[in-house]
Formats: C-alpha cells, sequence, structure tokens
C-alpha cells in the first residue's frame, strides 16, 4: 500500500530544517500529525476490530478473579474497552501429550474446563459487558448492542481423542474453528515442527483427521492450519469444501519460521477462499530482528526470571520438550520476564531494538501484494506468547489501527483487514453447512 507521501514528507523536512525555522511551520507539521491521529481513531471506532487469537487461563474465569477486573493478563474486559478491541476469540488450548487413551482423556477435560470457563465469563461473571457469537450476524448485532464480544477457537484437535462426535460436542459449546495439530503430531495430523528434523507421523493427516475435516464442513466449523505441517495444510485445502483460516501465522518470506506460511501456501490459500491473520508474535514477525536482539537480552531475561523464583528456556526446544502442565506454567510467567526484561534493556542506549506494530503490518502489506486484501487479516496471540512493542495488550489495539491508516489504507480496507474478510470466511462456511441440510 501506499504510505502516506505527505505527512511522510512534511516529517522528514521538519527533522531536517534548521534551528530558526518559523514557528508556524511546526504548527502545520503538528496539525497534520494530530488530524491523522484523530482521523484513525474516527475509523478504530466505526470498524469492528476481531482478534482471532487470545489464550486463556480458568484461573482468571472464577468469582474472585476474573476478566472484569484488572489482570495481569494481555486481556481483560477493562483493557479491552480502553483500547477499542470488539470480538475476542478465546482459545481452548491443550498442549500435545502422548497418543493413549490416558491422554486423551486428560486432554478432553482440559478442554472442556476451558469451555467451561469461558461461558462461566458470558453467562455467569459479566453477561451485561461480553456476550457469545457464533455467527457474523451475531457479532454486529452485539457491537450494536455496546458490549464486548466473545468467540471461541480450538487450538489443537488431540482433546477429540478417538471419538469424531466430540467435534460436535465442541461445535454445541460454540468452538467456530478447530486446529488439528499443535507443537507435535497428533493423532489427527501432523505438525509444522516435524519440519525441524523431517520426522512425520501422518503424512499430513491420518484417516480419522481427513474424517474431521469433513465433519467440520457439515457442522459449519472453520478448519484452522496455523501449526499443521504444509503436507496437512494441502491436504486439508484439497479435502475442505470451504475455505479455511490460519488463524495466527503470518509470511515467511519475511520471516523463515515453519509455522508462517511460504509464498505457495498463501496462493493455495487464495485459491482457497481462505485468510490467514498476521500474528503479533515477534519471531514470527521478524527473526533476524529478535536474533539480534535476543543475544543481548538472553542475561537480563535470566536475571528478571530468577528474581522471580521462575526457570528460563533458552530455546523453543527446550520448551516444546516439556511436558504440558510444565509448558502452561511456563506460558503463565513468559510475557512477565519478557516485559520487565523488554523494560530494563530498553533503558540501554543503543540496545537492539524489538519487534513492533511496523513489522506487524509490514506483513500485512506483504500478503496485500501476494495475494490481496480479501486474504489477511490480525491476530495476537495474547496470554499465548505474543505481544509486540506498541501491542503488547489488548489496551493497545489503537496502535495497530494508526498503523494502517499511516500506510494509507482506507477506513473500507481496515474494516475488511480486522473483522470483514474472518467474518465473510465464517460465512462462508456456515453457508456450506447450511447448503448440506
Amino acid at each position: 500500500m501506499k504510505t502516506n507521501v505527505l505527512i511522510l514528507f512534511t516529517l522528514l523536512a521538519c527533522f531536517s530544517c534548521k534551528k530558526d525555522v518559523k514557528q508556524t511551520e511546526n504548527s502545520t507539521v503538528n496539525n497534520d500529525s494530530l488530524a491523522l491521529v484523530e482521523r484513525a481513531k474516527a475509523i478504530h471506532e466505526r470498524v469492528i476490530t476481531l482478534d482471532t487469537h487470545d489464550d486463556i487461563d480458568i484461573n482468571n474465569f472464577t468469582d474472585s478473579l476474573n476478566y472484569t477486573q484488572e489482570l495481569t493478563s494481555q486481556v481483560t474486559l477493562p483493557k479491552m474497552k480502553a483500547g477499542g478491541l470488539d470480538v475476542a476469540w478465546f482459545i481452548v488450548y491443550t498442549g500435545q501429550d502422548t497418543l493413549t487413551d490416558e491422554g486423551y482423556k486428560m486432554a478432553y477435560e482440559n478442554a472442556m474446563s476451558k469451555f467451561d470457563a469461558i461461558h462461566k465469563l458470558v453467562e455467569d461473571i459479566a453477561p451485561d459487558q461480553i456476550e457469545l457469537a457464533v455467527t457474523s450476524d451475531d457479532v454486529r448485532r452485539i457491537h450494536a448492542s455496546g458490549k464486548k464480544i466473545a468467540m471461541i477457537g480450538v487450538e489443537n484437535g488431540y482433546p477429540i481423542g478417538l471419538d469424531i462426535k466430540n467435534v460436535e460436542k465442541f461445535y454445541n459449546l460454540g468452538a467456530r474453528y478447530l486446529s488439528l495439530a499443535h507443537n507435535g503430531h497428533s493423532q489427527l495430523s501432523d505438525s509444522h515442527t516435524g519440519e525441524a528434523e523431517g520426522v512425520w507421523l501422518n503424512k499430513g493427516l491420518s484417516d480419522l483427521g481427513k474424517e474431521v475435516i469433513v465433519e467440520m464442513n457439515r457442522l459449519g466449523m472453520m478448519v484452522d492450519v496455523s501449526h499443521p505441517s504444509k503436507e496437512a495444510m494441502k491436504q486439508m485445502i484439497e479435502l475442505s469444501k470451504a475455505p479455511i483460516i490460519a488463524s495466527h501465522s503470518a509470511a515467511r518470506a519475511l520471516s523463515d519460521e515453519s509455522r508462517n506460511l511460504d509464498d505457495e501456501q498463501l496462493q493455495w490459500l487464495k485459491d482457497n477462499g481462505g485468510v490467514v491473520q498476521v500474528v503479533a508474535l515477534d519471531d514470527y514477525l521478524n527473526i533476524n530482528k529478535m536474533n539480534i536482539r535476543n543475544a543481548k537480552i538472553l542475561s537480563i531475561q535470566k536475571q528478571v526470571a530468577d528474581s522471580l523464583g521462575v526457570k528460563w528456556y533458552t530455546s523453543k526446544e527446550e520448551v516444546m520438550a516439556l511436558e504440558p502442565q510444565e509448558q502452561e506454567a511456563f506460558f503463565g510467567y513468559y510475557k512477565k520476564v519478557l516485559d520487565l526484561g523488554n523494560a530494563k534493556a530498553n533503558k540501554i542506549e543503543g540496545f537492539p531494538p524489538n519487534v513492533n506494530v511496523s513489522d506487524l503490518v509490514d506483513h500485512i502489506d506483504y500478503i496485500v501484494e501476494k495475494i490481496g486484501i480479501d486474504h489477511v487479516g490480525i491476530s495476537s496471540d495474547f496470554d499465548g506468547g505474543g505481544g509486540i512493542e506498541g501491542w503488547n495488550n489488548a489496551s493497545e489495539t489503537f496502535n495497530v489501527t494508526l498503523e494502517l491508516v499511516k500506510r494509507g489504507y482506507t477506513e473500507e480496507q481496515i474494516g475488511m483487514i480486522w473483522s470483514g474478510n474472518l467474518l465473510r470466511v465464517l460465512d462462508d462456511v456456515q453457508a456450506y453447512a447450511d447448503s448440506l441440510k
């Protein structure tokens, strides 16, 4: 997209001008900048802002501790209101464990506890502030009422176990997208993590995984390809009669991470009519920038972790090797260590910069150029490792809209990116399901 050339040249002129420049010229720059911010605020207020990936901790969904309060979590109702985030997709996440009856049972119980927590929020704790949506019409109706909107996605099909009837159970509880794998191969699908060593379990999808795709189409549940392998994604697109989504990924051409989509995958997504929700997670936006910063900041993070009495891990491989319960415990304090470490590092002159909102929108620009504006959206992965400088919690959501306005996107385009494209896919998926009835 074109940048706002007038603003850019005006600012550059201001920075390069002599000390005796007239005060009226500086006032013009300030007025232009303020006008842009005010225009962005107006757009942000009018469009529906939708984030497709917000993890949850069930301990924050109790009568005494919940999202009506200003918790340390990146998403709360006060933070959503402060930042103008309208729709949060709360995630029923289960880490990958053994492919055994015992493993499936524990995973199912974990998933159900998260479904229960989300329903408790919208039905018992704060029904006057937030409501569950399962269709795009629900989203627009609830938004018009002034309430915030909860939607539900399932990250990892592992809790389904070997019983395909659980797909419909999850659907009936409000789940409107499902990823068949996470970090580790499931009984349904290979994971992107197999790429590192070239070790695969299912050669894409298992037979049960293929049945699950058909079942999701029948029900009207979106297929999420953010964690499955490239071959699994290819097979999902071949099987699915409706568009798919990548709920929290980015462009691999800009950051070489296996969870990101390469240009071929982006083209598949376009041909399928789907959408990729660009994720605000540092490594997935700019791994090169993060490698430089991490080399300097690791000692600071270790010091912070030691002061908090928690263990810090130096690589993703170490984290993925942890037991699911250990992983959840780690992610419980992960962002606190990061934020405290970043605060210290940012006080050091010349310290390597952090990934920020500009990096996020670079991916949006790239995907728009490659496959068109109809196929890109936004996600944060808040409370699951996500958060970047400028959009580190829901209260900072406006900064994303501001950057889009600075890049020259129109209000209509910003509305498509924030929610229109994703809701269009949801409509298409549900329309296909209705056609089978």
